[in-house]
């Protein structure tokens, strides 16, 4: 019986990074995503194309955020995103890895944390353990390992602050396209 319901929990990993991921219908991926992964989606939000996740369940993404094309999301150890929340294409999201100091080298996870109005720019990859505090930017092709404080903008790998954000942030994300 349990190797039947790992296969199953397999295909439908899978079937969601294979053959939804690629059905240009929005609303068809949120009802998969939503169904049968058992992501908790707010309202307004989009995943867009080509998105792939490392496990069902795990995640948290809020009210009018947006997951860009081709983005990776490990959820294993819990990704919990806020609302209008802005993750550019090809993404990083990493909530697993494994003690390189442990002699059987065993796995661990760590749950990832982006408050409101975030923004992560291109080709970002956010390390296991980490918050991004509430406006914070990551600049394109940053390496996140440690948490970045409220309206933080940092860059580089490792990721250091390179400026401070406008604390006045009350816009809403809308940024749905019907075929992507």
């Amino acid at each position: 019986m349990a190797t039947i319901r790992r296969f199953l929990s397999e295909l439908r990993l899978y079937f969601s990074n294979h053959v939804v991921t690629r059905v240009p219908v929005h609303t068809f991926r949120l009802w998969y995503y939503r169904q049968v992964m058992g992501f908790e989606l707010g309202d307004g939000v989009a995943i867009h194309l080509g998105a792939r996740f490392d496990c069902a369940r795990g995640l948290r993404l809020g009210v009018g955020s947006v997951v860009n094309e081709n983005c990776r999301l490990d959820s294993r150890g819990g990704i919990s995103i806020g609302d209008n929340v802005s993750i550019s294409a090809e993404t990083i999201i990493l909530t697993a890895d494994h003690d390189i100091n442990a002699t059987d080298f065993r796995g661990r996870t760590r749950p990832v944390v982006i408050e409101d109005y975030v923004f992560i720019g291109t080709r970002a990859m956010i390390l296991p353990g980490v918050t991004l505090h509430r406006g914070s930017v990551v600049a394109a092709g940053a390496v996140v390992n440690r948490d970045v404080k409220a309206l933080d903008v940092v860059g580089g790998v490792p990721a250091c602050s390179i400026g401070t954000r406008n604390s006045e942030l009350f816009y809403r994300i809308e940024y749905l396209r019907i075929l992507h």
